[in-house]
C-alpha cells in the first residue's frame, strides 16, 4: 500500500480515536438517548470505568498519530474495535458507521503491517 495512503489511514483512525476518547472526559458530543444513553450513563456513575475506557482509546490514538508503537497500538485497539462495533450492533445500529470506520481502519493497517505481527500468530 501506497505510504502515504496508509499515513492518511493512521492519522484518521488516530483522529477518531482521540475525539471519542477526550469526549468521554469533556462530552462535547451529547451522550445518545436510551436506551444505548442509558448504559453509557451506568458507566459514567461507576465513575472509573469511562476514564479507563477513554484512556485506553486516547494513548493508542496518540501512539498512532505521532507514528510511534503504531504495532502495539493496533493490536491494543483490536478487542476495542470489537467492542464498539458489538456495542452499535446491539444497542444502535443506526450510528454503527464511525464503529465500522474504526474497525476497518484497524484491519487495514494491521494487514499492511502484518510482517509486524507474524511472529504472534
Amino acid at each position: 500500500m501506497n505510504s502515504k495512503l496508509q499515513k492518511v489511514l493512521r492519522v484518521v483512525l488516530s483522529i477518531i480515536l482521540l475525539v471519542f476518547g477526550l469526549n468521554k472526559f469533556f462530552n462535547f458530543i451529547p451522550m445518545e438517548a436510551p436506551p444505548e444513553g442509558s448504559f453509557m450513563h451506568a458507566l459514567l456513575q461507576t465513575g472509573y470505568l469511562m476514564p479507563l475506557i477513554a484512556i485506553s482509546e486516547i494513548i493508542p490514538g496518540i501512539l498512532l498519530f505521532i507514528n510511534k508503537w503504531t504495532g502495539l497500538a493496533l493490536v491494543w485497539l483490536v478487542p476495542i474495535s470489537i467492542n464498539i462495533v458489538l456495542f452499535h450492533l446491539k444497542y444502535d445500529i443506526s450510528t454503527i458507521g464511525p464503529a465500522a470506520l474504526v474497525a476497518i481502519l484497524n484491519a487495514t493497517l494491521i494487514y499492511v503491517n502484518w510482517r509486524k505481527f507474524k511472529t504472534l500468530f
